[in-house]
């Protein structure tokens, strides 16, 4: 094979992954949101669902980490009542809900370092150039709000590889390397873990299986660390970050990671 053809298929290849890695992504973000119609249109359909292994067995085509498996679990849950009524037991409507899907109620440490995490999030959703929708009244430490973003950033990649640019494929993995050992990687497992408990055998349970092993393989590609399944919570006596902050709202704003977009 000519070098020129080995180049082009090998980025070939980087492109399929990352669009694969946010296609993912975008599947958790949604299904981690309150439930609406689309959640079970996109997600629990089989042709849907089946559309999510495909792109699962690009990133495991050994299917070795049970990724395209984990995305086939989710058609088993077609009913919206169903899928609403599990949200509101399992997330409830305040932070300290039977399984918080914030980063910051996880860890020993978080009663300390919240507000710094917090502003972190915000610091990396700044960088690259995206706005907060503040209509949804949500944190930047939300499940689905940091699995958008990365979803935002594997499309980015994939644009850097299209374009061949090094300076922004450089700067955009090293961005995702860094949230997901400092934020998602780091709580993911336990949040997982809690779901399995509480969700035996529902769609959340479904979910958060995708994300575990989502987040592994990314864990392992990046060699960062995949955090505890076990986390204590934040005390709930700590009152100083209420449910929504302020006007700082989240998930970050639908659509913003258009390829026309990422110049």
């Amino acid at each position: 094979m000519e070098p020129e053809t080995f180049k082009a298929n090998l980025q070939a290849a980087e492109i399929d992954a990352a669009l694969s890695r946010a296609v993912l992504y975008s599947a958790l973000a949604l299904g981690f949101r309150p439930p609406e119609e689309e959640t079970i249109t996109r997600l629990c359909s089989k042709d849907r669902s089946a559309a999510l292994a495909e792109a699962a067995a690009l990133l495991d085509p050994d299917q070795e980490s049970g990724l395209a498996a984990a995305c086939l679990g989710l058609t088993a849950h077609a009913s919206l009542l169903t899928v609403m009524a599990s949200h509101r037991r399992l997330f409830g409507h305040t932070a300290r809900s039977g399984v918080p899907p914030y980063e910051t109620e996880y860890g020993a440490e978080a009663l300390f370092q919240q507000p710094q995490e917090l502003g972190d999030l915000h610091g990396f959703y700044n960088a690259f150039g995206l706005a907060l929708n503040r209509a949804e009244h949500e944190r930047a430490d939300h499940v689905s709000c940091e699995c958008e973003f990365l979803a935002f950033l594997a499309l980015k990649e994939a644009y850097a590889l299209e374009r061949d640019d090094a300076a922004m494929l450089e700067e955009t993995r090293k961005a995702e390397r860094l949230f997901l050992r400092d934020h998602l990687a780091r709580f993911l497992p336990a949040f997982a873990n809690k779901l399995a408990r509480e969700d035996q055998s529902g769609f959340y349970h479904a979910l958060g299986e995708l994300a575990r092993h989502l987040i592994a393989r990314e864990c392992a590609r990046w060699n960062v660390p995949l955090g505890p399944r076990s986390l204590s919570l934040r005390p709930a006596t700590d009152d100083r970050v209420p449910m929504a902050c302020g006007t700082d709202s989240c998930p970050a704003m639908p659509g913003a990671a258009e390829p026309d977009e990422m110049e």
